[in-house]
């Protein structure tokens, strides 16, 4: 038995937390994980493409070409500045997530509950300790009902261990974790079971898992599919770049004599080689990903999860909180066959007949609620009950009863103040709560009867139960008492206003969407059936028990109704879902919703109600628990993706070009056009446009038309490659026309070089713009808004401008003025191969979205 009958406690004020906050320092341990500025800067500056640079300019300068060295060394420095403040602010977001993402608490302070970061803990705050959570800092119990941790992150041993609470003024000596009735909870061990109060006593590196340096965080190291595709494909330019510079240096070498401009050369057709946006854009993708994600108000924990979204065959969601808004109201009472409705509307009179009713509901819940039922519960009865003998505040709760597999029913047992007998009442299912009556069989049939007509009307029904108790001798289970049958509860939790939209959309985008609750089945069909979600087939918990895995797995295949589902039985459902093909998402929110949101592909966490260790088990956090952020999170998972495969096809279409004219001048003999210079300057906009225009493009219109896109689908495929490599070619068709016409009309190298140079960066506009969307359509191509996009392309043409309109400039990339009818023949090559492109799209455009 326990007392909970302990002095009120108010905890720390704001003013005294704020100080001890500034003295002491946030809890949290120090991140060896974070990457500082000089770290960045030192990463970057190692990149291949920065020693190609430097070694350019390094024999440019043995050449006595002082104006090149100096000019490739500002493009070395631009191209370090531009991948700097990307990875920067890469780094920034992910401290805004990871502070975002990091533990919370609820604390007690001036005598309120408040919800705070775990970093804001301080010493001597209170604590509120709940199964489920991970514990904030280290703290001295003051009350707890059946409390147990498992503190394995601490000492090894996996057993959880119980918990007692002490007086707040006993002297008691430090104790380490391990073993079982101490008075202390750990930071980061974990609440396995009951409830209670605790003080801090140390925070950060001064708590015990601060003192023995044991990392709360679990980053994962394994490198997802895309990392490694991406690895693969960066590899294979690399050797062939490399191949094709060795081949680039003999020929000039031997053919053209000058040894250290065959080097040059080498270096040229190397740098054109090298698709070192590659990493660069998976990261920022992912990262800006999870950064756009969060502003959905959905937590990204692990990348992965961004290629996974638009995959999404089923998504499981949870009704209570998740489909609906979790705002529990009483809709109706019934005892005897005779029914009550309360509404706002009415003279707030309760009918003496229901009395009994709502007292004994009242005495079946938790004194200080947080779930929405139990709110209702003692709403109602503060409404309708103030001022009767039929609310008990002064009453000591004596023995609780917990709910269970076995038995769907809680049972509290009441001693009001100079009474030897103690007041039972229980609550849960309707056929639980029969069962412990044991009422006849008509009682019993009557009463079932009422409860399936009120679940039929979308209400979630309980019965209510009341007994008498003598003695301090408590029965082990509910079943002892000696029960008798009050009545039934119906209470109304409100479809989400958006719930049904997201269904549809759902549907739209040939994502199955399944409801999964411990509601009685026809309450669980009429919510379902108002969501918009078949509800023809439903699989009960009993059932599921029942079944084989074969034959769940057959069943499954049409049922998108579950109800009276235990936790532990959603990990079944998950898996025979993965044995069908799907692509699984589930929600959840407690202890035991860990194994399947793990188990699935998808796994969403409550962020409201949901226990850290189900935030920790999960993929995705819900700040808000709405399932219209999933299905939000799922489209911008799928633009993201969209987004990627444009940004990779890109820079395989512009590389060709870029290599093509870095090497065919070589194997024909004619004027080189591209020295290190000019493809450092390519650079300044390719990294831009691939990492920042196309990562900020807005979706495609029929983002949420498509079916999901099958899991095993490479980011490179095959028609993907094929796009691109066309594109290239056509660039470099038209570039190489360029090039071949002014040889032909008689242009000095300068002029040559100039026009190639220009027609090679129409073109490079050109596929940037091309590849904004999978449409054809020119209108499309051109009219979608992009802020980035402008102000990208606006620098690369002034620049452009400024390299054939100034001297200097034209000196240093070896460019001269060429006539005015050439330089619009080179602008041209740009808008020709737009406008094929825009011709060519429709022809794949079904295989590209796919």
């Amino acid at each position: 038995m326990n007392d909970f009958s302990t002095p009120d406690l108010s905890g720390l004020s704001d003013r005294e937390a704020a100080a001890r906050l500034h003295d002491e320092g946030p809890n949290e341990l120090p991140r060896d994980g974070r990457r500082s500025l000089p770290r960045i800067v030192l990463e970057v500056v190692r990149e291949p493409m920065f020693g190609l640079l430097l070694a350019a300019g390094l024999i440019y300068l043995v050449l006595g070409n002082r104006g090149e060295a100096a000019m490739l060394l500002v493009f070395a420095c631009l191209s370090v500045g531009i991948a700097i403040v990307q990875e920067h602010r890469s780094e920034r977001v992910l401290e805004a997530l990871r502070d975002l993402t990091s533990p919370r608490a609820l604390v007690v302070r001036e005598g309120r509950r408040l919800r705070i970061a775990g970093r804001e803990v301080v010493r001597g705050d209170l604590l509120v300790l709940a199964e489920g959570d991970r514990v904030a800092a280290d703290a001295r119990v003051l009350e707890g009902h059946e409390l147990a941790a498992d503190e394995s992150l601490l000492t090894g041993e996996s057993a959880p261990v119980r918990k007692r609470s002490a007086d707040a003024d006993a002297e008691l000596p430090a104790a380490r974790p391990g073993g079982d009735d101490l008075p202390f909870v750990y930071s980061g061990t974990l609440l396995v079971r009951g409830h209670g109060l605790a003080r801090v006593t140390a925070t950060g590196a001064r708590s015990e898992i601060g003192r023995i340096g044991v990392a709360l965080g679990r980053i994962e190291h394994a490198p997802t599919r895309l990392s490694r595709q991406t690895r693969h494909v960066v590899r294979a330019f690399g050797l062939t770049g490399l191949a094709l510079s060795t081949l680039a240096v003999l020929l000039y070498g031997l053919l053209r004599d000058g040894w250290m401009n065959a080097v040059l050369a080498g270096i040229a057709l190397g740098m054109s080689m090298l698709p070192e946006e590659f990493p660069l854009v998976l990261s920022v993708f992912m990262v800006m990903g999870a950064w756009r994600i969060s502003k959905a108000r959905v937590l990204t924990r692990r990348a992965a999860t961004i290629e996974t979204l638009g995959a999404a065959t089923v998504l499981c969601a949870d009704k209570t909180g998740t489909l609906t808004q979790n705002r529990m109201r009483i809709a109706e009472l019934c005892v005897d066959g005779e029914v009550f409705r309360p509404t706002p509307l009415d003279d707030g009179d309760l009918p003496e007949t229901f009395h009994p009713l709502v007292e004994y509901a009242i005495l079946a819940s938790v004194p200080d609620p947080f779930d929405p039922m139990e709110r209702a519960v003692h709403a109602l009865g503060g409404e309708r009950l103030a001022g009767t003998e039929h609310l008990h505040g002064e009453w000591r709760l004596a023995r609780e009863y917990a709910l269970d597999a076995g038995l769907l029913a809680m049972t509290q047992a009441w001693r009001a103040e100079d009474e030897e007998t103690f007041v039972v009442a229980a609550k849960g299912a309707p056929e639980a709560i029969v069962d412990l009556c044991h009422l006849d069989a008509n009682a019993a049939a009557t009463a079932l009867r009422d409860a399936d007509a009120m679940a039929r009307r979308g209400m979630r029904v309980l019965g209510v139960a009341q007994a008498r108790h003598r003695g301090e001798a408590w029965p082990p289970s509910q079943h002892d008492f000696a029960f008798a049958f009050v009545g039934l509860v119906g209470l109304a939790d409100p479809l989400r206003p958006g719930a049904a939209d997201a269904v549809r959309e759902c549907r739209a985008a040939g994502i199955r969407v399944a409801m999964i609750t411990g509601d009685y089945p026809a309450t669980a069909r009429a919510i379902a059936a108002e969501a918009g979600i078949d509800a023809a087939h439903t699989i009960t918990g009993d059932e599921l028990e029942r079944m084989e895995d074969f034959e769940l797995t057959e069943r499954i295949r049409e049922c998108s109704v579950f109800a009276r589902i235990m936790p532990e039985q959603k990990l079944r459902i998950v898996e025979a879902l993965k044995a069908n093909g799907e692509v699984v998402a589930m929600t959840g929110d407690g202890v035991n919703d860990a194994p399947s949101l793990k188990a699935a592909h998808i796994g969403v966490a409550m962020g409201g109600r949901g226990t850290d260790v189900a935030r920790e088990a999960a993929d995705l956090v819900l700040l808000d628990d709405d399932f219209g952020s999933i299905v939000r999170t799922v489209r911008l998972g799928r633009r993201i993706y969209d987004n990627l495969r444009k940004a990779m096809g890109y820079i395989l279409a512009v590389h060709v070009p870029i290599a093509g004219l870095a090497l065919l001048p070589l194997l024909a003999g004619t004027p080189l056009v591209l020295a290190p210079v000019h493809i450092a300057f390519l650079e300044m906009v390719i990294d831009p446009a691939c990492s920042i225009v196309f990562e900020a493009e807005r979706e495609e219109n029929d983002i949420m038309r498509r079916p999901p896109r099958a899991p095993e689908t490479p980011l490179f495929s095959a028609v993907l490659l094929a796009w691109s490599l066309l594109q290239g070619a056509l660039a470099l068709l038209l570039v190489g026309a360029v090039y071949a016409a002014a040889l032909r009309a008689g242009l000095v190298d300068g002029q040559v070089r100039a026009l190639a140079f220009v027609a090679l960066v129409a073109c490079n506009v050109a596929l940037i713009l091309g590849n904004r969307s999978l449409d054809g359509a020119l209108t499309t191509t051109l009219a979608r808004p992009n802020r980035a996009l402008w102000w990208v392309l606006g620098a690369a043409t002034a620049l452009l401008a400024l390299t054939l309109a100034w001297a200097p400039a034209r000196a240093l990339f070896h460019f001269a003025l060429p006539p005015p009818a050439g330089l619009g023949g080179a602008l041209a090559a740009g808008a020709v191969l737009l406008a094929a492109l825009a011709l060519l799209k429709p022809l794949l455009r079904a295989r590209l979205a796919a």
